[in-house]
């Protein structure tokens, strides 16, 4: 079993432990009200996004995401919260070494420049990688924010066990395109699923928020395209996909476990294409950038 096999299928635990310990991370995390901005770097970035979505969805304040490389500088928030599983990414490290703004990061190694650089740090050791590819930080991460708006229920974890015990699709992972659409927070979690496929199995993958697919991207799919909705798709959606000939994937579970389940489907291609999702090519846990 590779790495990412195994931290893949340990999220649940992850998303049990995260819940039952986000009430002492309280007063590192945004109160109600605030102004906040959320960034990151790659996955983590996708699970900004998600998080921000969730946050102003709740009425909880405004919140904005962006990557790290391009925050906005001269904008005014209340707290500003970075995601980075290794505490080394240099653009995330940069930005909170300039910034005058409270800061809260997330990390999962708290021996890292991160310590330093940020006013608190919330630890997720637990859910720390040894594979590049990202799983299980980034969904716990997503997991401890949402329990935080008091959005993580119990059936979350129990739709991510059904999301690791349940066959795919017959036939999915011999596809030869893959399109991943969103709505609200969901869109970020298409987004991360399509890096996935690319990072693990150097897959053909897009995503699009779902109403924006019709705008354009629709034209290139085809017999050979799996469309894969998270959440609740526009009405007529289904229908516009499946006359192009593409096989459409509705996300039946909680949209967090259907992320795992397209996690699932990362390692299957890989696998099939005989490719390692723990060493994939050009990447590296972190990307830290020298002088």
């Amino acid at each position: 079993m590779s790495h990412a096999e195994h931290e893949l299928n340990s999220q649940p635990e992850c998303w049990t432990r995260a819940a039952a310990e986000v009430a002492r991370h309280a007063d590192a995390l945004p109160a109600p009200g605030e102004r906040v901005a959320i960034t990151g770097c790659g996955t983590s970035y996708y699970m900004a996004q998600a998080a921000a979505a969730l946050r102003e969805a709740a009425g909880h304040g405004e919140t904005d995401a962006f990557p790290a490389s391009e925050f906005p500088r001269g904008r005014s928030y209340d707290r500003v919260l970075a995601l980075t599983r290794s505490g080394t990414t240099t653009e995330v490290l940069d930005l909170l070494a300039e910034l005058s703004t409270p800061t809260t990061a997330l990390t999962a190694d708290p021996a890292t420049p991160v310590k330093e650089a940020a006013d608190d740090l919330i630890v997720l050791d637990y859910a720390d990688e040894r594979s590049v590819v990202q799983t299980r930080f980034a969904t716990t991460a997503l997991t401890l924010l949402r329990a935080h708006l008091g959005l993580h229920t119990p059936a979350v974890v129990a739709d991510a066990h059904t999301a690791l015990g349940t066959p795919l699709p017959e036939g999915l992972a011999h596809c030869a395109e893959f399109t991943f659409l969103g709505r609200g927070w969901t869109t970020g979690l298409a987004q991360e699923a399509a890096l996935k496929m690319r990072e693990a199995s150097l897959s053909w993958t897009e995503a699009y928020p779902a109403m924006e697919y019709r705008h354009g991207p629709i034209s290139i799919s085809s017999e050979a395209t799996a469309t894969w909705m998270f959440g609740p798709a526009p009405e007529g959606l289904a229908a516009q996909v499946r006359a192009t000939g593409a096989r459409w994937i509705g996300g039946t579970l909680d949209p967090l476990a259907e992320l795992v389940r397209a996690q699932r489907l990362a390692l299957a291609v890989a696998a099939l294409r005989d490719l390692d999702p723990d060493r994939p090519r050009h990447l590296t846990r972190s990307v830290i950038l020298t002088p």
